[in-house]
């Protein structure tokens, strides 16, 4: 919850207090979902004007996403853990200004893996990114609508990766090899100069911060630890995580090339286009299921989405032609709510522990590094379209979740109870959010005192 320093007793922020930073933290979900929809088009790119296969194109998404855990689980964890929010926006901004910088130079020299080690530090930051992102928006409001707020916010993303196949279809496809790779190097250097001024934003705006109630935690003989069911459905949700973002991934990063094969005497140029389009279906997905999530549990949301994603992923290994690009169109659609409502319920019930229980969870991203390799190598012998069964898959496997979430009484009842702890009662032990006076980071660890 949002709370003032200034003021005794403590005070709630108001709508029109709190819609500064999450307008601004927003804006991140914009950025890595251009970072992302621009890979995608790059990957096909890359294979024409690089002559290189579809399973080392791969590259690119093992990279960007090979990155999250090494963000979630290590430098980005302990920012936020030491220094809180702001600083950890700051330190990803940070890091993707610089892969985006030294991505010139690789993109010049026409190296590829030199431009998969700056998309790696990319990946890096905007792994930084998520990991404080997810929980920050889960915790500005009531725990009730923590997966509204996320979807809506995450749809943004979706935004973001409309626009880049759009901007790759006419900077990278309608130019010779030579003008295509000059126009990639100054989108990069316009991403760098947009994320460095954003960097400056959030260092000087001052934006409510979250402290732990550990002392009122070890008051009541918490030692501190996760308890078994916590972590065992923390792991669920992370593995679930990972197949479905894995899955998502490998379809996005595939799409030009399933609709080049698929649908004869198809140029890159309109299958980019209709990769927007499908990522403008993926982004539609997240506001249409926010607004079901205002009416319906958004467990059941989920698992209904997720149902419907797999039964729609499964034609598309036969179908061809128009029918095959609008079954994954329509699928991406449905994929869409998985990411952040697994974010939300996921960190459900985690209290003080909600900022660690969102890195491992983030880290399931990690499967967009390791899922799309392996569709690449399947596409490569045996076509894009058979390509489809190991996202299909993967998929499968994250629906698991979906099921035990709405089955599994022990999921069921923490997740219809909001964001109550098990371990303490009345909500101690929720991250407090709260307004700093200064315009500065704040360094060092605060704690709120009764």
């Amino acid at each position: 919850m949002f709370q003032h320093r200034d003021s005794s007793p403590r005070a709630e922020l108001t709508g029109r207090q709190s819609l500064y930073p999450v307008c601004l933290v927003t804006s991140l979900f914009f950025l890595w979902g251009f970072s992302y929809g621009l890979l995608d088009t790059l990957n096909k790119h890359f294979q024409d004007t690089l002559g290189i296969g579809k399973s080392r194109s791969a590259g690119l998404q093992a990279a960007y996403f090979g990155a999250y855990p090494l963000a979630s689980l290590g430098h980005a964890a302990w920012t936020l853990q030491r220094f809180g929010y702001r600083a950890t926006f700051v330190w990803g901004l940070c890091l993707y200004g610089l892969g985006a910088v030294l991505a010139i130079p690789a993109i010049k020299c026409r190296s590829f893996g030199g431009f998969c080690a700056c998309i790696f530090v990319i990946g890096s930051g905007l792994g930084s990114l998520e990991t404080a992102a997810n929980p920050y928006m889960g915790a500005c409001g009531p725990a009730r609508y923590s997966e509204i707020r996320l979807n809506i916010a995450q749809a943004f993303s979706g935004v973001g990766s409309v626009v880049a196949p759009v901007v790759g279809s006419f900077a990278f496809f309608r130019l010779d090899a030579e003008g295509a790779l000059q126009n990639v190097q100054w989108i990069y250097l316009a991403v760098a100069l947009l994320v460095f001024a954003l960097a400056v934003i959030f260092f000087i705006s001052d934006i409510p911060e979250a402290y732990e109630d550990d002392d009122e935690t070890m008051a009541k003989g918490d030692n501190g630890g996760l308890t078994s069911s916590q972590r065992w459905r923390l792991l669920h949700a992370a593995l679930a995580q990972f197949c479905c973002t894995g899955a998502q991934i490998a379809i996005a990063g595939y799409f030009i090339n399933y609709v080049t094969e698929t649908r004869p005497r198809t140029r890159p140029a309109l299958a980019s286009q209709l990769l927007a389009g499908a990522q403008g279906a993926f982004a539609l997905g997240r506001f249409v299921g926010a607004a079901l999530m205002r009416f319906i549990r958004p467990r059941v949301v989920l698992c209904a989405f997720t149902t419907l994603s797999v039964a729609l992923v499964a034609p598309a290994v036969a179908l061809r032609g128009n029918s095959g690009v609008l079954v994954i169109c329509l699928s991406m659609f449905f994929e869409s709510v998985c990411f952040p409502t697994i974010v939300a319920l996921g960190i459900r019930g985690l209290g003080r522990h909600s900022r660690r229980g969102s890195g491992y969870v983030v880290g399931g991203i990690v499967g967009g590094a390791c899922v799309p390799p392996l569709m690449g190598a399947v596409a490569d012998a045996r076509g894009t379209a058979m390509g489809m069964t190991v996202p299909l898959g993967f998929l499968a496997a994250g629906w698991t979740y979906a099921l035990a979430v709405n089955a599994v009484p022990a999921y069921r009842a923490v997740i219809d109870g909001g964001n109550s702890v098990e371990s303490d009662s009345e909500g101690d032990g929720e991250p407090v959010m709260e307004r700093s006076g200064e315009g500065v980071l704040e360094l060092g660890r605060r704690w709120r005192r009764g």
